[in-house]
């Protein structure tokens, strides 16, 4: 899946785009498409609109074969938008050199039945989407609509499952099985961070001791140590979604523009790397000082734990 590289802006200065959030293998009827839409102000100005708490009012997606067929809309839509009642929202302000981004699954606005390859395309209603009788590429008259960059999607048959009875995670970039190699501590983290970079999130969370990294949290882990096997996995699942979302250990699934692996030290079972990060934060670039540790299991080193130490901005 690829992303178009231009931006379709407003004044030529406010810019929207969409990409994908999680960059990953898709297959029909399975897991969710999350799409991470961006609204970036590049004027001097501040940039004011509206977000509905119900999103179906304020974007839609546009998706198409390649035969340039319009995809129809999820009945989940159409549920959404039909309902009656007041429409909530915030006024959101975007101050210049700024970016505000918000998170959506593609699978609730459209409703694809079939595998092949789609052309998405996302809309933003700044004034808010009104027209209760939804009408795909229709919006109410007088409020601007805005258009996206265009992203390739493929849709894959269903998956076939691994031994674990589980369908098995591809490599968007071999189209191979995703599997732990036994690889030293410097390279399993120059790995995390790489697929962090390419919002690969298979590949992020493959060497990650989710357990581990969750037991740091004292009150989770009295919780772990009270709870059977079904609600740990409940635990480990939701932790996961959680450092995905950005609601939780926010540092480490944070993307670098830049890493530099400055040191390594391990025995046979533990380890640690120190990392030096680079974030893009508006006009300024932010380093942070990373200290990763990581436990060998199997043969395979993963990371279990991690501090970090904000340095300033350059």
């Amino acid at each position: 899946m690829t992303g178009t590289a231009g931006l379709f802006a407003a004044g030529e200065e406010v810019s929207f785009s969409i990409r994908y959030f999680d960059q990953k293998i898709y297959y029909l009827e399975q897991e969710p498409i999350m799409i991470q839409i961006t609204i970036s102000n590049n004027s001097p100005e501040t940039y004011r609109f509206k977000l509905a708490d119900e999103r179906a009012f304020s974007i839609d997606f546009d998706v198409r074969s390649m035969n340039n067929r319009l995809v129809e809309p999820a009945e989940e839509l159409l549920r959404r938008r039909s309902s009656s009642g007041n429409i909530f929202f915030r006024e959101l302000a975007v101050e210049s050199g700024e970016s505000f981004s918000f998170i959506e699954d593609l699978r609730r606005y459209v409703n694809i039945r079939n595998p092949g390859s789609y052309i998405v395309k996302a809309r933003v209603y700044p004034e808010l989407y009104r027209n209760a009788s939804f009408s795909t590429g229709n919006a109410e008259k007088g409020a601007p609509v805005l258009q996206s960059n265009r992203l390739s999607l493929r849709l894959r048959p269903p998956a076939l499952p691994g031994p674990d009875g589980k369908p098995m995670v591809m490599d968007p970039e071999t189209n191979a099985a995703l599997r732990r190699e036994k690889i030293p501590p410097d390279e399993v983290i120059s790995y995390i961070l790489t697929a962090r970079q390419k919002s690969q999130w298979d590949k992020f969370f493959l060497y990650l001791d989710l357990e581990s990294m969750l037991n740091r949290d004292p009150v989770s882990r009295r919780r772990w140590l009270a709870s059977g096997e079904e609600e740990r996995q409940k635990m480990t699942e939701n932790y996961r979604q959680q450092l995905s979302g950005a609601m939780i250990d926010g540092d480490i699934s944070s993307i670098p523009t830049e890493f530099t692996i400055e040191r390594t030290l391990y025995s046979g079972l533990e380890g640690t790397v120190t990392v030096l990060e680079k974030f893009k934060e508006g006009n300024y670039t932010t380093l942070k000082r990373y200290v990763y540790t990581l436990r060998r299991q199997n043969d395979i080193w993963m990371v279990a734990d991690y501090t970090v130490t904000n340095l300033g901005t350059e």
